[in-house]
């Protein structure tokens, strides 16, 4: 399991916003853990925080606006791609304007500085979601679709279309989000130049110019109308007859434009809260089914807020039947862990397969077989001692038991047939040979039953 990161120090960017077109310093800031990424408009009253997550969105017409009451900051998108991708998790940024500044119209400048001030290992884990099922989410009127399927690792992929005979489609994809500074962090925003007077006319892209935004011109027009729009966007006249790319830096790759597209869906992926495991497929994306997107990501962590843990049954154990007998005193019909199939510094999953020749099924009960809770308790208790013992020169000279049990929940009947996982975290160190622990059962990915304890660990006498 990764630890969380954070900055090591604050870093501050001055310049204009895309949008708005107005003078705004972002300042970035180390943030405690499970803390997530925040924004701070320190130019109003109070000083209010918007925390950045999905639900706090409010607009995703050009951009990804999030809002808290009257406080509102726009353009985050690639602020929060570049926090996401260099695998910062917690983060408080304070601005002074409703926008964050556009710089150069990606995330390399604010990638540049994360890499330049460093980043600090916190004491809690990573908490991953890691993708299990297909999900999806559509817009049926542009034609776009977000899917994410079950992967090892997060990477996605982004199809985009336009029409256009000059320009119509591209794809980019990143495998490893280790890439993102290499391959995705220096591509730039991107408009089409028919598209520039309607969005100055509707108040936007007041601060865009060719230094800060790629002008796809991909159909002819009459020289004199491009001699006016050129006017507008405040650059030099150009023949009518030569389609192109307007911009002061040549593309840096092909097929730029799928990439920002790409990096925006990892921005407004930032705003689920926590990192994934599992490839996207993103084809027509946009700030608004990106959003949806996230919003149901959410919903589903908070459906599946502990998730079950990755079980082959076909994989060796950590520990089998044999070390386990080594470690803890239970002999049959006590010992209710079959094998340990993980363990780390604080944590430990285990494995009881339930069979119909387990003797406590013959009163409990003999028409209607359902393990007892308090075994269940027991069983979970045993995996926790397992945890502890483990970590002891001489484990054989010791012994844990029972000093407290709290907030035990029985959510489903455990039954023969069932394979139980359990999942046993410590709660805090060992100290003077107490130990408190959560531990939770599952049977698939449904938890059963849950429990704090605490326990005891004895030396034999």
């Amino acid at each position: 399991m990764s630890k969380q990161k954070t900055l090591k120090g604050s870093f501050s960017l001055f310049g204009k916003g895309l949008h708005t077109g107005a003078q705004v310093t972002a300042t970035f800031n180390p943030a405690p853990e499970n803390s997530g990424y925040r924004i701070q408009r320190i130019d109003l009253e109070g000083e209010p925080i918007i925390e950045a997550i999905a639900e706090n969105v409010v607009e995703t017409t050009r951009s990804t606006v999030l809002g808290k009451g009257k406080a509102t900051c726009s353009t985050v998108e690639h602020a929060l791609a570049a926090l996401y991708g260099l695998g910062i998790d917690n983060c408080l940024i304070q601005v002074n304007g409703p926008e964050m500044p556009i710089l150069e119209g990606s995330s390399q400048i604010y990638v540049e500085n994360i890499k330049k001030v460093g980043t600090v290992e916190q004491g809690a884990e990573r908490n991953y979601y890691i993708i299990k099922k297909k999900i999806e989410v559509r817009n049926p009127e542009a034609g776009g679709s977000i899917i994410i399927l079950p992967d090892e690792h997060f990477s996605l992929t982004t199809m985009i279309s336009y029409d256009s005979k000059w320009f119509s489609s591209q794809f980019a994809t990143l495998d490893n989000i280790c890439d993102f500074d290499k391959e995705i962090a220096g591509a730039r925003t991107f408009v089409f130049l028919r598209d520039v007077e309607p969005l100055m006319r509707a108040g936007y892209i007041k601060g865009g110019d060719l230094d800060n935004a790629i002008v796809i011109y991909e159909k002819e027009i009459p020289q004199e109308r491009l001699d006016e729009l050129a006017d507008i966007i405040h650059i030099e006249h150009r023949d009518a007859k030569h389609l192109g790319f307007l911009n002061n830096k040549p593309l840096v790759w092909e097929n730029e434009p799928a990439r920002h597209k790409l990096l925006d869906i990892i921005g407004d992926m930032a705003l689920i809260g926590r990192p994934i495991k599992g490839r996207i497929i993103a084809t027509k994306p946009g700030h608004s089914i990106n959003n949806k997107f996230a919003r149901q990501m959410r919903k589903e962590i908070r459906q599946h807020e502990v998730q079950a843990p990755n079980y082959d049954d076909s994989s060796a154990p950590l520990m089998d039947v044999n070390r386990i007998r080594e470690l803890l005193p239970h002999r049959y019909p006590m010992q209710l862990v079959d094998k340990v199939i993980e363990i780390g510094s604080d944590y430990i999953v285990g494995v009881k397969n339930v069979t119909s020749n387990e003797p406590f099924f013959q009163g409990h009960f003999p028409q209607e077989p359902v393990m007892p809770g308090v075994l269940q308790i027991e069983a979970m208790a045993q995996c926790g001692g397992l945890l502890v013992l483990n970590q002891l020169e001489e484990p054989e000279r010791w012994s844990t038991y029972f000093v407290k049990i709290d907030d035990v929940k029985f959510r489903q009947k455990v039954v023969p047939g069932d394979t139980l996982l359990f999942k046993v975290r410590l709660l805090g160190p060992v100290r003077h040979g107490i130990s408190s622990m959560k531990g939770f059962v599952f049977v698939g990915e449904k938890v059963v039953m849950e429990a704090s304890f605490t326990a005891q660990i004895v030396k034999n006498k």
